[in-house]
């Protein structure tokens, strides 16, 4: 399901809904029967007016969630002083995903700059909800009368209602001056103990078209954390505006929130493009098709390279690995104890080269790949490639051929 706003010819602006029965390599418009739009209620219609409107919604997976609320999400008004740049933050709630309540009379109390897309959801692992939410930080200022540098931050809640303090995100590479537009922010499919986020990157200060209502150019970045606050940011363009150049307008290239599991081989996530044209041509989404568990890569070209993990511990009796190599190309694993020495029988040498284009692929050195030995002690692993992606391991119980 999609929940957009569409903007109407009047100047007016409704909420609308698409679904998809393919994974999300195409979206139909949903008949709803809820508003009228030119005499008729045969239309895709979730929203008509009001606010604080439709939220950025999710279906909410706590175990003790009651039925009427099972959708949830969070929505923003205006204040009445338009000026100061200042809006209320409201929490949804709804049994279908398309008649919506407010949970509460009032708005949350929680500081921020909610002129975004606000996400939340319910974390099973830390057993509360998350928000990602945005605010200024004022101690930079990429344009002369801003607000500050956008930014993003983390609060959790019990009930939905009642929020944490809400925590700014830091990030390793330790640049304050860069401009998070949006999240979307989830936990990673199949392996939901890392956070990954793919935000909007707004340049405040580049224009590459005139006439546009607002400066900036936009593109979409990658990011990843294992507790919610700490990230790792690539700030290299994770999808690049293009050589469309109505991609190259303010306030384009925005990644939608979720990941969609079009198959056991193809992830998709869907992202905004040509948004506020001056001749009015139609905002659309395009689909990224997304190899499963493999946003980034270590990569090494023809001539070869190695990495060295840092220690540590794991569980399960088996590794596997998710990597692409050429025709030419390899990828080996050595597995060595803290200090840096290989273990009998599993080092580099032991082990035939790996090939081809794999998922989860097991390794094998000789003719093991039972790891059992050395559960729950520190090791390394000294991976050795040649014209070769690695995307992501993991430990597992599962055997060869399993």
């Amino acid at each position: 399901l999609i929940l957009f706003r569409s903007h109407l010819r009047n100047g007016r602006s409704v909420m609308a809904l698409a679904e998809s029965d393919d994974g999300g390599r195409s979206f139909a418009r949903s008949m709803l029967g809820l508003h009228e739009f030119n005499g008729s209620t045969e239309n895709n219609i979730l929203w008509n007016g009001g606010t604080p409107g439709i939220p950025v919604a999710f279906l909410d997976t706590n175990p003790r969630c009651r039925d009427h609320e099972r959708y949830k999400g969070l929505a923003s008004r205006w204040q009445k002083d338009r000026s100061a740049g200042e809006q209320d933050l409201y929490v949804m709630a709804s049994d279908d995903g398309l008649r919506w309540r407010r949970m509460q009379d009032g708005p949350v109390e929680m500081p921020g700059a909610f002129d975004t897309i606000n996400t939340a959801f319910w974390d099973d692992l830390a057993g509360g909800y998350r928000s990602y939410t945005r605010y200024f930080n004022p101690a930079h200022k990429p344009v002369a009368g801003g607000m500050g540098v956008r930014g993003i931050q983390m609060s959790t809640s019990d009930d939905f209602l009642h929020w944490t303090p809400p925590v700014p995100l830091e990030y390793e590479d330790g640049d304050e001056r860069m401009q998070l537009y949006t999240n979307a922010i989830v936990p990673c499919p199949g392996a939901e103990h890392i956070y990954v986020g793919f935000p909007n990157r707004i340049v405040e200060t580049r224009e590459s078209c005139s006439g546009q209502p607002w400066p900036g150019v936009n593109d979409a970045l990658f990011m990843a954390s294992r507790d919610g606050v700490h990230w790792t940011r690539y700030r290299e363009a994770w999808v690049r505006p293009g050589l469309d150049p109505r991609n190259w307008t303010q306030r384009n290239n925005y990644p939608l929130w979720h990941i969609i599991r079009t198959s056991p081989e193809e992830w998709s996530i869907l992202i905004s493009e040509h948004y506020k044209q001056e001749d009015r041509t139609p905002v659309r989404l395009r689909r990224l098709a997304i190899r499963p568990w493999g946003f980034v890569s270590v990569h090494a070209g023809f001539d070869g390279g190695e990495l060295t993990t840092r220690p540590l511990v794991f569980e399960g009796r088996s590794l596997r690995l998710n990597y692409a190599t050429s025709a030419a190309g390899s990828l080996q694993v050595e597995v060595q104890d803290e200090d840096g020495r290989a273990l009998d029988g599993f080092n580099m040498n032991d082990m035939r080269p790996m090939f081809g284009d794999a998922l989860d692929a097991p390794v094998r050195w000789g003719e093991t790949n039972d790891l059992t030995g050395m559960t729950g002690k520190p090791v390394r692993l000294r991976l050795s490639l040649k014209d070769a992606d690695l995307f992501s391991f993991r430990f597992t119980n599962k055997q060869q051929g399993e």
